[in-house]
């Protein structure tokens, strides 16, 4: 790997890694996504509901472990992350899934994912995979640098007219910062955050720090439909970070995946759990 791709990643949060998954790669994790819709999980919801930017979502689904710990045999991202990282051993943690479609589906709200997950240091990666040719006009965005800190509060997803709605709350202990309005700060002044984001070709993968501030990837007219299935991936670096309790979304210290697993962690201790697949 160019060793300026890991400075970035390590700079910025996110980077591109051009044709990183070959056609039959890319073929089966094709197949994967396409299982994951038909076969939703617990954790599947429709971000804004019943509204014209409903987008199906899918976390963690335990029908879909098995299949893909294995099919993690076949893809190229323990050796890609172990020289992005520098870390001598990667593990898979679990999957996420997008899909927007209908020619109207908007921006998804900024959030951090270590505002849901119980996640610390820098050897974590969220590995992008979108199944058409995505122009950079409906790609997701990052705020560069932001894995770096604060942690914000998490939005609920639920309320379209306030894309900050606190998951957490005020009252959660202890409380994190409300998530700056990020879209209507940047009405007002568009350099108000320096942000990076790739057009992308099929089996381009998007790889970000799951700490940085990210969001967006809307469908339009132009783009009306994007497929997106997302791998997370932790390494040597990665510690346990116990979230607020008291929170008014339902959370707990361990967060709402791999509970059981999360419980026998205390704050600091490396993330590990043998429920991981590791890949190196």
């Amino acid at each position: 790997m160019d060793a300026s791709l890991s400075k970035r990643f390590r700079e910025d949060g996110a980077v591109l890694v051009k044709n990183a998954l070959d056609r039959e790669q890319l073929s089966r994790c094709r197949e994967a996504f396409d299982w994951a819709v038909a076969n939703p999980g617990p954790a599947a919801f429709q971000i804004f509901n019943g509204t014209e930017h409903q987008t199906h979502n899918d976390n963690s689904n335990p029908k879909a472990k098995e299949k893909l710990d294995a099919l993690m045999t076949t893809l190229p991202f323990g050796k890609l992350l172990s020289e992005l990282w520098g870390s001598k051993h990667v593990w898979y943690f679990a999957e996420e899934v997008f899909l927007k479609a209908g020619g109207k589906t908007g921006r998804s709200p900024w959030h951090q994912d270590t505002s849901y997950l119980p996640w610390a240091g820098d050897h974590w990666a969220n590995a992008w995979i979108t199944f058409e040719s995505l122009p950079k006009k409906n790609a997701l965005e990052v705020v560069r640098g932001s894995h770096r800190g604060p942690i914000y509060d998490g939005t609920t997803f639920m309320n379209p007219d306030d894309p900050t709605e606190p998951l957490h709350g005020e009252h959660a202990v202890p409380p994190l910062p409300r998530l700056p309005d990020i879209e209507a700060e940047r009405a007002r002044d568009p350099n108000a955050y320096d942000t990076v984001s790739f057009a992308s070709e099929p089996g381009d993968v998007l790889v970000l720090h799951p700490g940085s501030l990210h969001g967006g990837a809307p469908v339009d007219a132009d783009f009306p439909e994007r497929h997106t299935l997302v791998f997370r991936f932790f390494g040597d670096d990665a510690t346990f970070r116990a979230l607020p309790t008291q929170s008014a979304g339902g959370y707990d210290r361990n967060g709402v995946l791999f509970v059981k697993e999360m419980a026998q962690l205390n704050e600091g201790e490396p993330f590990r759990s043998p429920v991981f697949r590791q890949l190196i």
